[in-house]
């Protein structure tokens, strides 16, 4: 008597839910807890069936899960615990976990139920989810931030490196020019200085021969400075991104007929320039001042790296779809370790000697290359002449 007393008291007083229901899953007793988590005084459950306690679609499947352990044995619920969903008079649903019991109570079989309410610690994995997508959320969110610092900071790093080698690279072409600039105006100034006095005192002895010379001196001199102011004038002008191409067609034979003929004036003693076309065609559409600089340019310095006695070969070719022009010469060539820096400007090649230059032209007629979207390379080598190759893609 007293063991059932025990007993009683303790089904009373369980935290968990205990049911028990007979044969047919009607109910036959709740303890207080299980009245409480499912919000029903006794009287209102007692001989119902116990689906009255489960939502969808387990409502309808219970009886079956019933009857098919009772024909067959075979257990799927019953001394197992798992996972269910319950129904509340309320009509809301909460998670629990279920661990069914069958007893042998004198000669009938009933179940029993034990109901562990899972809200609270679902409510708490719901939270901790919550919680640990909004933590990974700001992680990332920092993560992207930082990433987006780091990368500002490296962009900002790039370009003060870049606008401290560009500020690097004019001291250095301010040096350049400096130093170039005093040597190559200082030499024509003095010539035409020294021309001057000679020729006054050549007047008073009426000697032709000699003032002639002198003249011939002054006005080469003259072109030298001329050439370098018009370098000069070029390279601002591509520096301001004034200068653009303005394509017209053109017969690119006469054109280098005329430039061929204009540039014999300016050669050494017994230096020829050869032209000569290859191709069909002879019409081409490039702009013909750029095209003019860029030729005048390379020929000016076959003549000048090249001795006397000695052939310029300037060409040009029409194939099927580039025009190809290029100006060869026999002259000193281009040392191996100076080719690198050719078209910076202000460079010169060590082997130049006392040849006057500023170094701009190849940078020049290389821009003015880009500009008409063609190409320009070159093959040299030291003692054994230069060849340099221009070509444009027909339009």
């Amino acid at each position: 008597m007293e063991s059932a007393k025990l007993l009683q008291a303790i089904i009373e007083t369980a935290i968990d839910g205990i049911i028990t229901i007979d044969n047919r899953g009607r109910i036959e007793s709740m303890n207080p807890s299980a009245l409480k988590i499912f919000g029903y005084k006794v009287e209102e459950l007692t001989g119902k069936n116990i689906s009255v306690l489960m939502p969808e679609p387990d409502k309808s499947r219970h009886d079956g899960y019933l009857i098919h352990y009772q024909d067959t044995g075979e257990k799927k619920i019953i001394g197992k615990g798992r996972e269910v969903r319950g129904l509340r008079k309320d009509g809301t649903q909460f998670p629990f976990r279920l661990a069914v019991s069958e007893v042998q109570y004198q000669d009938r079989v009933i179940y029993t139920g034990f109901i562990h309410d899972l809200s609270k610690e679902k409510e708490a994995e719901e939270s901790l989810k919550k919680y640990a997508a909004e933590l990974e959320e700001l992680v990332e969110n920092r993560t992207k931030s930082l990433k987006k610092m780091l990368h500002e900071l490296e962009k900002a790093k790039e370009e003060a490196s870049m606008a401290l080698e560009k500020e690097k690279q004019l001291n250095r072409m301010k040096s350049r020019f400096v130093s170039m600039a005093s040597h190559e105006f200082r030499t024509p100034l003095s010539s035409m200085q020294l021309s001057v006095i000679l020729i006054e005192k050549y007047l008073h002895t009426s000697d032709n021969i000699q003032i002639l010379k002198h003249l011939h001196k002054i006005k080469t001199a003259i072109g030298s400075l001329n050439g370098i102011l018009n370098d000069f004038l070029s390279l601002e002008k591509l520096e301001a991104g004034i200068v653009s191409p303005n394509y017209d067609v053109f017969d690119i034979m006469k054109f280098s007929e005329e430039l061929t003929e204009e540039m014999q004036l300016i050669t050494k003693e017994d230096q020829i320039i050869i032209y000569q076309h290859t191709g069909s065609e002879n019409d081409v559409n490039l702009d013909q001042n750029l095209l003019r600089n860029c030729l005048m340019n390379l020929i000016s310095n076959a003549i000048k790296y090249s001795g006397e006695h000695t052939l310029i070969e300037f060409s040009t070719e029409i194939n099927e779809d580039r025009f190809v022009l290029s100006v060869k010469d026999n002259g000193i060539g281009i040392p191996e370790e100076d080719q690198s820096g050719l078209f910076q400007p202000f460079f010169r090649a060590h082997n130049i000697g006392n040849i006057p230059g500023t170094g701009l032209g190849l940078n020049i007629v290389q821009r003015y290359v880009n500009l008409m979207d063609g190409r320009i390379h070159f093959e040299s080598k030291s003692g054994e002449g230069t060849e340099f190759i221009l070509s444009f893609q027909k339009k």
